[in-house]
């Protein structure tokens, strides 16, 4: 464990003015040799396209500077502070504020975030789904907010999670039972003999649904904004649920069409009514055929006029949209959507809302427009009656049908499978002492291609944020019909999370992709650090050349090589890849005397 120091500015102005000038006349010698001299290179030859390997040495930083304390929770693009600073023109109605806003490259921090003073390692799974450490997230809110909800409570150095929610008092676990006998689910097991395997969790609070889901083999994507409870994601990262930073607003959400079997809304405090139901279209674009809407709301049930009016509008609505009630009970409404296209085809014309156009593409989410209409399925989808995904378990190893949208046979994805099903066990022999069995819980696979990745770690006790470039291929729709879970990105931008939040990045030729498209390498590399725990491991796989300058900004980012070595070429392009598997070390800042490793 290190100790750093922030760098400081010279409190001198004559002292700095003198360095300044020194500086101006040393950085003008150097470019007038360099004018004379076209044998130079630079680091990285972004103009090429192409890594050289024979960079200056002085290309590579021998120290990052640490950022400010403040900064210890920082999101880059969902930068309050930055919406304010820049200005921006945004629809708070509409929940733009709570959107992606990246800064520009020069508005940049460039800087380590450093963790909260008294950071601890956080508490293993499963213990960690019911506790978690107050040091590492020093916000106890929400303990007083929800006080009367069970969401959290604040016990000595730890911060308990009972299972509670707005709606569900007596604990997540009983909840999810009542959902599924209202849907006559065997022995009410909401997984319904692994059929229904990804759910979508609004307005998620600290995501102890999605957490009480996972017993019954259920993934859920909890998602909430970072609102005035601003740290709900956070807390749920850091008990090992699966989470994102996201909101119901004007994009559509960056999942592809027919994700989920299941979304789910308890008091999540949205209008669906607003803008023509564009939001419950949203949900609708989301769900598989026959997938199902659990709605647990005053609406459902109260009897004042204003609940009864929503009630009867978002009953008309979701009636025009072809879903129908499968359960009501108490408080929670469940509907399901249908089938096939037979019910929007019966539809009288000119009915709101419309079928979207036959050249819209349901699976174009990356910046895109939410759009008030209903997307229809393909014929295929039609004639089958349903997804065609095999149930789970078998699911992760089946191939699904959408295959076919890329021209990938059944063979190709089983070699796919067998390729990564090796790779995943030469990577964990070097570092098999040093990752025990519950060392390692929240995994990020930062280019996830077919999934197969996550899928090789099945049985080692973690879940995957499979990351699909969002300018190539969009296979996350695969990586979804496999009941994995992921979403689209640009790593040229900051990721939707909150710094410390993964103990595993898997770095697949990413870098190469990056200097192919004119990004900052090293922004990147300090991305990566933002979003990685302390003692936290990156994979990294791709050209032997990009290693090898990865590996020197090492030092500087404070990262320890564990293991470096080439491979074999068992790819078709028989490309000279290499792997360097990186440890973070733990280290603190001047300000953060203390931290515990236990």
């Amino acid at each position: 464990m290190a100790r750093m120091a922030r760098g400081r500015a010279d409190g001198n102005p004559r002292k700095r003015l003198v360095t300044t000038v020194l500086v101006l006349f040393i950085v003008g010698g150097l470019v007038y040799l360099y004018s004379r001299n076209s044998g130079s290179s630079s680091s990285i030859e972004y103009t090429s396209k192409s890594l050289n390997t024979g960079e200056e040495e002085s290309a590579v930083p021998k120290t990052i500077p640490v950022c400010d304390d403040r900064h210890s929770e920082l999101i880059p693009c969902l930068d309050r502070n930055l919406i304010y600073q820049t200005r921006l023109k945004l629809d708070l109605t509409l929940m733009e504020h709570y959107e992606r806003h990246c800064p520009m490259p020069e508005r940049r921090y460039n800087c380590l975030i450093p963790p909260p003073p008294g950071y601890k390692i956080p508490i293993k799974w499963p213990k960690s789904r019911d506790q978690v450490w107050r040091a590492n997230i020093p916000h106890t809110h929400l303990a007083t907010e929800k006080s009367d909800q069970n969401w959290m409570v604040v016990k000595g150095e730890k911060i308990v999670f009972p299972g509670g929610g707005t709606h569900f008092h007596r604990g997540a676990d009983k909840y999810i039972a009542s959902i599924a006998n209202m849907l006559n689910f065997p022995n009410n097991n909401i997984n319904n003999g692994g059929r229904l395997r990804n759910v979508f969790d609004v307005g998620c609070g600290v995501a102890s649904f999605g957490g009480y889901l996972l017993s019954s083999d259920v993934m859920a994507m909890s998602l909430a904004p970072n609102d005035v409870h601003e740290n709900q994601i956070q807390f749920a990262l850091e008990r090992g649920i699966p989470a994102y930073l996201g909101v119901l607003g004007t994009l559509r959400q960056p999942y592809p069409s027919r994700s989920f079997e299941l979304a789910h809304c308890s008091r999540c405090r949205i209008d669906w009514l607003q803008r023509d139901g564009i939001l419950l279209l949203e949900l609708d674009r989301l769900l598989r055929p026959g997938g199902y809407f659990v709605y647990s709301s005053p609406e459902a049930y109260a009897q004042d006029e204003e609940d009864r009016r929503i009630w009867r509008e978002m009953s008309a609505l979701v009636g025009r949209m072809c879903w129908k009630v499968a359960a009501k009970k108490n408080q929670t409404v469940i509907w399901v959507k249908p089938l096939t296209n037979d019910c929007y085809l019966k539809r009288e014309p000119d009915t709101q809302p419309p079928l979207c156009s036959s050249d819209d593409d349901p699976d174009a989410v990356w910046g895109i427009k939410m759009k008030a209409c209903i997307s229809r399925y393909s014929d295929q989808v039609h004639k089958a009656r349903g997804s065609g995904l095999s149930p789970w378990p078998a699911r992760l190893t089946s191939p699904p049908p959408r295959l076919a949208d890329f021209n990938y046979s059944s063979e190709m994805f089983e070699k796919d499978m067998d390729i990564w099903q090796q790779r995943v066990s030469n990577y964990w022999k070097p570092i098999g002492n040093k990752i025990k069995h519950d060392t390692i819980r929240n995994v990020m696979d930062m280019k996830a291609n077919l999934g197969s990745f996550a899928a090789a770690l099945k049985d080692k006790g973690v879940w995957v944020m499979n990351v699909v470039p969002e300018n190539g291929p969009n296979t996350l729709k695969i990586i979804y019909d496999r009941g994995l879970l992921g979403t689209l990105h640009n790593w040229c931008e900051a990721f939707s999370t909150y710094p410390r939040t993964y103990d595993l990045l898997h770095a697949w030729t990413i870098f190469s992709d990056i200097i192919e498209k004119e990004c900052s390498v090293q922004d990147l590399l300090i991305e990566m650090d933002r979003i990685l725990r302390p003692k936290g491991f990156i994979i990294i796989r791709d050209k032997r050349s990009v290693v090898l300058y990865i590996k020197k900004f090492l030092p500087a980012l404070h990262w320890d090589a564990v293991t470096k070595s080439n491979v074999e070429h068992d790819s078709d392009k028989g490309e000279d890849d290499a792997v360097l598997i990186i440890q973070k070390k733990m280290w603190l800042t001047s300000e953060s005397v203390r931290v515990s490793e236990n």
